[in-house]
Parts: C-alpha cells; sequence; structure tokens
C-alpha cells in the first residue's frame, strides 16, 4: 500500500522492543463490570502497565466489552486473543496491543498505520466505503492468511454492519510495510499511511499474524461519538455510549 507523510515537528525517541516482564495478575483476581462488561478481571489493565504504555482505558473496557459479547455469540475460534489498536493516540506511537487474556500476557505493542485519508499524524475521519483510503473502526474476527501484493497478509471480516462490514470488499487486510517504521517518525513525526489497513512494521508483522490469525477478535478504536452511538457491539445490553470527556 502507498504512503505519504509531512515535516516533523519534534523527534521523539521510542524503545524497540515492547516489555514484557511487568507483574501478571493472580487467576483469582476479582471481577469488575466496567462498562457493561461481564467477568473481567479489573487488575488486567494495571497489571500488565497497559495505560502506561499508552492504551486509552476507554479504548481497553469497550474492546473488552466487545470481545466478551463476541465470544457469547460463538464469533471466535480462539477466544484467548485479542489485537486493539488505539486510534486515540498519534502513529508515532505504539498503539496496537495483541493481549492474551487467558493467560495475562501482553505478546506484542507496535506501531500501526491508518489510511492515508484518515488524516495525518491521528486518524480523525473513517469510513465503510470503498475507494475511501479511510480506516474503519470496531470490531473484526481475523481470518486465514494469504501471500498477495504485501506479502504475507491476513484477511479480515468486518462484523458492525454499516461500519466496517466491507472489509472484505475494500482488501482491508493486516500486512507489512516498510513505510511503519521509527526512521519515518524520526524523520517526519509520524508513520506513513495506507489505503485504509491497519498495516504493521515489516520485522514483525509475520510473528503477529501467526499470533492472531483464525478467529481471533481485532478491535479498532476512537473517541468517536458516532461509531460508540451506532455500535450494536457496544451497545449490546446498554444505553448509547459516548466518549469519555
Amino acid at each position: 500500500m502507498p504512503f505519504v507523510f509531512a515535516k516533523a515537528k519534534t523527534v521523539i525517541g521510542f524503545l524497540d522492543k515492547n516489555p514484557t516482564n511487568h507483574p501478571v495478575a493472580a487467576i483469582d483476581s476479582p471481577l469488575v463490570n466496567t462498562v457493561n462488561v461481564p467477568l473481567v478481571k479489573i487488575d488486567l489493565y494495571d497489571s500488565l502497565c497497559l495505560g502506561s504504555l499508552g492504551l486509552a482505558r476507554q479504548a481497553f473496557d469497550y474492546a473488552m466489552k466487545g470481545f466478551m459479547v463476541m465470544k457469547s455469540r460463538g464469533e471466535l475460534t480462539n477466544g484467548n486473543i485479542i489485537s486493539i489498536i488505539d486510534f486515540s493516540k498519534p502513529s508515532s506511537e505504539k498503539r496496537l496491543f495483541v493481549l492474551d487474556v487467558a493467560h495475562y500476557k501482553l505478546l506484542f505493542n507496535t506501531y500501526v498505520a491508518h489510511g492515508m485519508q484518515s488524516g495525518k499524524e491521528f486518524a480523525k475521519q473513517f469510513s465503510n466505503k470503498p475507494k475511501s483510503n479511510k480506516s474503519s473502526l470496531g470490531f473484526y474476527e481475523t481470518l486465514g492468511t494469504y501471500f498477495g501484493g504485501n506479502g504475507y497478509s491476513l484477511k479480515l471480516q468486518g462484523i458492525e454492519k454499516g461500519i466496517n462490514d466491507n472489509a472484505n470488499k475494500r482488501a482491508i487486510v493486516i500486512h507489512g510495510a516498510d513505510y511503519v517504521n521509527e526512521s519515518f517518525i524520526h524523520s517526519q513525526g509520524y508513520i506513513g499511511r495506507s489505503w485504509g489497513c491497519p498495516a504493521l512494521p515489516e520485522r514483525q508483522h509475520k510473528a503477529i499474524i501467526d499470533v492472531i490469525k483464525n478467529g481471533t477478535c481485532l478491535f479498532i478504536f476512537s473517541p468517536d461519538n458516532n461509531y460508540l452511538s451506532h455500535s450494536r457491539i457496544l451497545n449490546h445490553g446498554a444505553g448509547p455510549m459516548l466518549a469519555f470527556k
């Protein structure tokens, strides 16, 4: 997928390796119902230090609610893994989080691109329309892998009607891209952008795809009130959800 970028305002340094040695919560940790999430362990977010790594609490809570809804509907063949992309963060930050919720582990934390028409440093505009070159928010089920124009790639099934269900028609997949790297951040201020795919660093995409393929949950989040108020999954069993102020 092609990319575009602009001049940097600041230069930011980043650690190359995601930390996975944070304290792990006990299996019998207390349970809490956050934003109507059934049986979500309260200390998963804190024990993995997800807040300090940049994952918004709002993104995590909404992700876990939808994850549980998908599991209850039998829409996931692998209910141990959830991937969260937090578009409330700029692309210069590591905003993909892959979690093993069964074993309380952070498996990956890295960069991910958004669509070129969604914004520059931040993704702010979203679409489900073909040829929009914008990212689509919401919940996805990961499918199988294939080799295409962008090499080893992962198909996605958008499960939110009118929000991301054109993912296959739009060829929205997870793949590696040479424009998703820290060199672009240091020189331009943010990474390159895709045609709408959540593109990953080339040195990590194969390992990530192999972990999340075949029936896991992917949630792409933004504090976008249009999405939050129209998502049937997030509003399952609750009143309309709006972004936290």
